[in-house]
């Protein structure tokens, strides 16, 4: 089968594992469609990978590449044309302009088949031209894949008919994400007693300031690791100079992405607090099988997607209760046995779940079952 995957994602090189196991996959022919650069909140980033021995990679340009549901392909249909997929794969969501385009040339070439990937787990109403988008993509794609369970049960309550698949987006490579020993790591991080970690961006909704409320109830046995940057850095660096924090705390703004397994590994327990905004509640937190990988016990909130990924496989506490929070934190301080207990739980539930592999053959039998004529949901 040809296929064409079509992503803002893969201008991140790190981004194409699952793509390298789809490759793999038997009777796949794999092309890669992904704009030149993308506008992020720190900066212009050009993509990273051209070229793969397995599978073709195409960057175009790109109109308003600063939005992911507003920018448009330049060229976009010739290249289609040329490619002639069996399946043109959307990693975009429904309401976008390049799922627009996807759809538009889909209508030309009949015997292509539509699939689309969405994340949103709320249920929404766009306005003009997005919401016309969503609703002709929802009438005329075969199929879907969404990212958590919620955004399946939001598809099927706008209408959509085809078969729909519950994948995350991007897996884990289990060989990079894997316990080791980084105490000279942790030593220079100025790391003590047992650390407990966040990772991710700077933002009240990732709960980062509800965790150092929950830290400030608990008088010993703790260091602290905050591994990102975001809008609140710099609250955050002044509230981490002064006690309870001062001297048992420590804050990396930014790490590249093969760095983070060591930083992950400098962690006793990982914690992802999310909050809801009015607009959003937790897709998934990649960050939670990035741990889980590496053998370390992770506590989340119950925001939107957090406690499907994590399963029994970690500790689950009610969304903004600072005291549930704490009193999960104290009972795995106090407890080495079941945070080692945890953590070969979370590395097992990655593996058989969350690896690239996994994900790659769970799309490639989605494929499969589009090109036969199965798609009903």
């Amino acid at each position: 089968m040809r296929v064409v995957v079509l992503s803002h994602t893969y201008v991140v090189a790190t981004n194409h594992g699952k793509l390298e196991a789809l490759a793999r996959m038997p009777g796949v022919d794999l092309a890669v469609v992904c704009p030149r650069k993308i506008r992020r909140e720190f900066g212009v980033y050009p993509v990273e990978r051209t070229g793969h021995p397995d599978y073709s990679i195409f960057p175009l340009p790109a109109l308003y590449h600063s939005h992911n549901y507003r920018f448009v392909y330049l060229g976009l249909g010739r290249l289609l044309a040329r490619l002639a997929p069996d399946v043109l794969h959307v990693e975009e969501e429904p309401w976008s302009l390049a799922a627009w385009q996807a759809l538009r040339f889909r209508r030309k070439r009949r015997n292509t088949r539509l699939v689309f990937f969405t994340w949103e787990n709320r249920f929404r109403r766009w306005g003009f031209p997005h919401g016309g988008v969503e609703r002709r993509v929802l009438r005329e794609a075969d199929a879907a894949v969404a990212g958590n369970t919620e955004a399946a049960d939001v598809l099927r309550r706008k209408g959509f008919e085809g078969a729909i698949e519950v994948i995350p987006q991007l897996g884990v490579d289990e060989t990079h994400f894997a316990r080791r020993d980084e105490a000279a790591l942790r030593h220079q991080l100025g790391l003590g007693e047992t650390v407990i970690g966040f990772a991710g961006r700077l933002v009240p909704e990732k709960g980062i300031l509800l965790l150092l409320e929950a830290l400030a109830g608990i008088e010993a046995g703790w260091s602290l690791l905050v591994v990102g940057g975001g809008p609140l850095l710099g609250e955050l660096r002044a509230r981490l100079e002064k006690p309870p924090f001062a001297g048992r705390a420590a804050i990396v703004p930014t790490v590249p992405h093969d760095q983070v397994p060591r930083y992950l590994n400098c962690m006793d327990i990982l914690v992802l607090p999310s909050v809801a905004a009015r607009h959003w509640k937790e897709q998934f937190g990649h960050v939670l099988v990035e741990a889980m990988a590496c053998e370390v016990p992770v506590v989340g909130s119950t925001c939107g997607a957090i406690p499907e990924v994590v399963g029994e496989a970690g500790v689950v506490f009610p969304e903004g209760d600072v005291g549930a929070l704490r009193s999960a934190l104290e009972r795995l301080l106090a407890s080495p046995e079941e945070r080692e207990r945890l953590g070969r739980l979370g590395r097992q539930r990655v593996l058989e779940r969350f690896t690239n592999r996994t994900i790659a053959s769970r799309t490639h039998a989605l494929w499969q079952r589009v090109l036969g004529g199965e798609v009903n949901g």
